[in-house]
């Protein structure tokens, strides 16, 4: 049984492929398309067919997590009520039926394109399949399951019940009250890309003090409620039917109105008020759903949930091991949400153990790398043995260089999990440095993340199981000055990938030979990437933007790529501890 899911058009669109319940290719658009828009996830889809072909049949099932009909009633009937001006109204009312009609064309055309008497395709409701693949994706057997995101077919969540291979959904809540939508505002506010940079918003928020955390807790949430309710006074209406700062949330929050800048205290006051409230309104609500239920666990999916800072205190308050986050929370999720609810509910299939891998993305093979290196010119050394890779890679990072790292099969998902990355040794003189002016070009605010190997992890960090994925955050161990401070969040916390050696066995070697050498077994793991740009997924992404960036070197599978031009600088850096000489 081959079941295709694919997510709701938008800018995180993606394709998923199960078979028989075992996912076999997952993938996110915009990695395969430079300009992908917001349409039919087209590349995807084209990755997961092209997958099927080993198979030698065609999908059974289409699983389309959009139900665009329902999602204009819903929005349609809170939006009437949302504002007293007939004039936005009526204009946004059009709006809606311009994008009902768009989201059905796009519905109709995978139905032309599929719909035989071999393919059957169906629409799955958006917050049905961030619970589905919550739920689905985990090893619980009973959990409470609340979905948050900013809208998603009219609705900014759900609250639902999964038990074996069931899921029933509790509580709606109304995208009026979208604790996403606030969120993505106020990253607006703050000078950030909504909808794409809210996780700037989340590390802002450690650098200032949230003074202004009761105003927006009364935004958020009315007295005696638990749910979010959002109080529509903090915004105005404008005549397109977008909504903006009014004037009394300027007052209350005690900054200039419409056009005035924020100064950089005011930005981090905000962001770090948000955050508090935001964390206060989910802890409170999950603390209400498990006295509520009696269940002791509970699975969170939606893009809201993108939000380590927000995670980690949740495990904090709840117990570590409680808490479900999926791979992908978010949009891109729900391809493999839509899939999952076919295969168990409308199919009664048993589940299986949980998921521990998201390496479901395109691969290459070693003569397709060798071809685009050849045929860009590039001069590269080959070293035929894992081993030997690794070795001469653990040894350039201990010369304080930063690495390329262009292994395997693409991740499934927003995190960087060591097959996609760009590495560095966490005590080169200069690193935060280097990685931001040369490569990243970030913010200073924004952390870089550290992977261990899962063995090694208890000797420095207290860690959960979400952070296989990075789906949360871990405390540096009392007494462990391993970890330089500047790699260290606020309150000891740390950005930590747990890397088992049975998902990703390369990456795993590589920070054992590391550690023989160094203080532990530790490197810094950021997304392969050009800043605002998509990760890399190809051979020639890899070389491209190892070329147009500080990257030192770049191993893509098993050719090495160095930017001096001689071996001899490397040598002299490991002649104390390995013969090794690199042939370029």
């Amino acid at each position: 049984m081959l079941i295709l899911g694919v997510s709701s058009f938008k800018n995180d669109s993606a394709a998923a492929l199960l078979r028989d319940g075992v996912i076999e290719a997952a993938i996110e658009n915009q990695k395969l398309e430079p300009a992908a828009s917001r349409s039919v996830p087209e590349a995807a889809i084209q990755f997961c067919l092209d997958r099927m072909q080993k198979f030698a049949s065609s999908p059974d099932v289409i699983a389309i997590a959009a139900d665009p009909l329902r999602g204009w009633a819903r929005r349609a009937f809170s939006r009437a009520r949302m504002s007293a001006s007939p004039i936005a109204t009526a204009y946004q009312e059009a709006k809606e039926l311009e994008r009902l009609s768009w989201e059905w064309a796009r519905v109709r055309d995978l139905k032309r394109r599929f719909a035989t008497s071999a393919t059957k395709v169906i629409t799955v409701d958006h917050h049905l399949c961030h619970a589905s693949s919550a739920f689905f994706l985990s090893g619980f057997d009973r959990a409470v399951i609340l979905t948050l995101d900013g809208e998603g077919d009219g609705r900014a969540g759900v609250v639902a019940v999964g038990e074996g291979n069931r899921i029933r959904i509790r509580k709606s809540l109304s995208f009026a009250h979208s604790l996403g939508w606030v969120y993505s505002r106020v990253t607006d506010l703050l000078g950030f890309v909504p909808h794409r940079e809210e996780h700037k918003t989340q590390w802002l928020s450690m650098e200032g003090e949230p003074t202004l955390k009761q105003e927006f807790l009364k935004m958020l949430r009315r007295p005696g409620s638990p749910f979010p309710h959002l109080d529509l006074r903090y915004y105005h209406r404008e005549l397109t039917g977008n909504f903006g700062p009014s004037t009394f949330f300027c007052e209350r929050m005690g900054i200039g109105g419409q056009g005035t800048p924020l100064t950089l205290d005011e930005k981090r006051t905000l962001a770090a008020s948000l955050q508090a409230a935001l964390t206060e309104v989910v802890r409170d609500l999950v603390a209400h759903l498990l006295e509520e239920t009696g269940a002791t666990k509970i699975c969170l999916g939606g893009g809201l949930f993108h939000n380590t800072l927000l995670v980690a205190h949740l495990e904090r308050e709840f117990g570590a091991g409680n808490i479900y986050v999926p791979p992908a929370p978010g949009g891109a999720g729900c391809a493999l949400g839509a899939a999952a609810w076919v295969w168990h509910e409308q199919m009664n299939q048993p589940r299986g153990p949980e998921i521990n891998s998201v390496y479901w993305g395109p691969s290459y093979a070693r003569t397709e790398v060798k071809d685009v290196l050849d045929n860009s010119k590039a001069r590269y050394a080959v070293h035929n043995t894992t081993g030997r890779k690794v070795e001469i890679a653990a040894h350039i990072l201990q010369a304080g260089k930063i690495v390329g790292w262009f292994q395997g099969v693409t991740e499934f998902g927003q995190r960087t999990l060591g097959n996609r990355s760009i590495l560095a040794s966490p005590w080169a003189p200069y690193v935060i440095e280097n990685l931001n002016d040369f490569v990243k070009h970030r913010e200073s605010f924004r952390p870089f993340a550290v992977a261990v190997p899962e063995e090694e992890c208890s000797k420095y960090f207290e860690a959960s199981p979400l952070c296989r994925m990075m789906n949360s955050l871990a405390l540096v161990k009392p007494g462990c000055d391993v970890l330089p401070a500047a790699l260290q969040l606020p309150g000891g916390m740390v950005r930590l990938h747990v890397v088992e050696k049975r998902a990703n066995p390369v990456f795993w070697e590589l920070l054992q030979r590391f550690g023989e050498q160094n203080p532990a077994p530790l490197l810094l793991n950021t997304s392969f990437n050009l800043p605002g740009e998509r990760p890399v997924v190809r051979p020639k992404d890899a070389l491209r933007t190892y070329f147009c960036s500080g990257i030192d070197a770049v191993f893509i599978d098993n050719f090495l790529l160095t930017k001096w031009s001689a071996a001899q600088v490397l040598n002299r850096t490991v002649a104390k501890t390995s013969p090794v000489v690199l042939s370029v």
